[in-house]
């Protein structure tokens, strides 16, 4: 039977299978979220960024009144922005306001970077010249020292990480009193990252897979390793690529705002050594002729490293 939680290094667990919000349609939200809570979600990832925590606070309170699920048995990720990295704990209030709760059960740093929080936008600031208004010289380090303080606050059960390449963790372990509980990246057999997830694991660092089928419109579900899987087992491309995230250890987020989906999204098999090969032996191929593929590339990607968008 495949895994239905993971233990984290605070000692609490995480569902191995949560609802991802991020670009969902405006006005779908809330009944997406309620949704998946009565078919048997009990992670919700969301992030202030998104735009949309008004609505998957709505969902919550829907489900919590419903008798569906009690806000205990819910495992509610946020993440603080990057305008808000000199500022976490306000970006948390917010957070927390709109999602009409007293705590989240997981708090992230979306990004190790510093966009300027005195900018022309709230959220997206620019320079005159249309690039985005990064503050250069800022240490990532600082945003995780107030992070840890959070914790003491109640205001979030654990804190961790998004976007974190093994450089950016390299730097940020050193000076680090509480480990980050998980780190949340793009994560599929076209974009493995196995360096960042052996250094995760070695580290007591939890991965959340999000984009499992490539991003928008779904691109791995065509890929020819990915149906040869699902045909062997009578299943969905998509099933298979969310239960490749829980084979390897890691929780997956599913999006979707389509009830069915949403359900069908619920089944995770499990992939035996022969389903496990055939899809890394596709990573594998795909790194050798240099065609691993990274669907999620925001316009400050290359402060990351992101050698190109292919």
């Amino acid at each position: 039977m495949a895994a239905k939680s993971f233990k984290l290094n605070t000692g609490a667990d995480i569902p191995a299978l949560g609802l991802g919000t991020w670009q969902s349609e405006t006005g779908k939200v809330k009944e997406a979220v309620a949704c998946a809570l009565k078919s048997g979600y009990r992670l919700i990832d969301g992030a202030y960024c998104y735009g949309n925590e008004d609505e998957v606070g709505e969902g919550l309170a829907e489900a919590f009144a419903s008798g569906a699920v009690k806000r205990e048995d819910v495992f509610v990720v946020s993440k603080v922005w990057t305008t808000y990295n000199t500022r976490v704990e306000l970006g948390l209030d917010k957070s927390l306001k709109s999602l009409g709760l007293d705590y989240v059960d997981l708090f992230l740093v979306h990004w190790p970077l510093l966009m300027n929080p005195d900018g022309d936008h709230d959220k997206f600031p620019k320079l005159p010249s249309g690039e985005r208004d990064i503050i250069r010289d800022y240490n990532h380090v600082d945003t995780w020292k107030q992070m840890e303080k959070l914790v003491a606050t109640g205001k979030t059960k654990a804190i961790g990480v998004s976007n974190y390449s093994k450089r950016y963790l390299e730097q940020l372990l050193p000076h680090a009193t509480i480990v980050p509980a998980v780190n949340q990246i793009e994560n599929h057999p076209e974009l493995p990252q196995q360096e960042i997830v052996d250094l995760c694991r070695e580290k007591g660092i939890h991965i959340m897979a999000y984009s499992p089928l490539g991003s928008t419109g779904g691109p791995l579900l065509t890929a020819e390793p990915v149906v040869k899987v699902a045909e062997k087992h009578g299943v969905k491309p998509s099933t298979v690529l969310l239960s490749y995230h829980v084979a390897r250890g890691s929780t997956v987020l599913a999006k979707s705002v389509s009830p069915e989906r949403i359900r069908a999204n619920l089944e995770i098999i499990n992939l035996d050594s022969e389903d496990k090969k055939t899809l890394d032996d596709y990573s594998s191929s795909l790194a050798a002729e240099g065609k691993l593929h990274r669907y999620v590339y925001p316009p400050f990607g290359v402060d990351f490293g992101f050698p190109d968008k292919s």
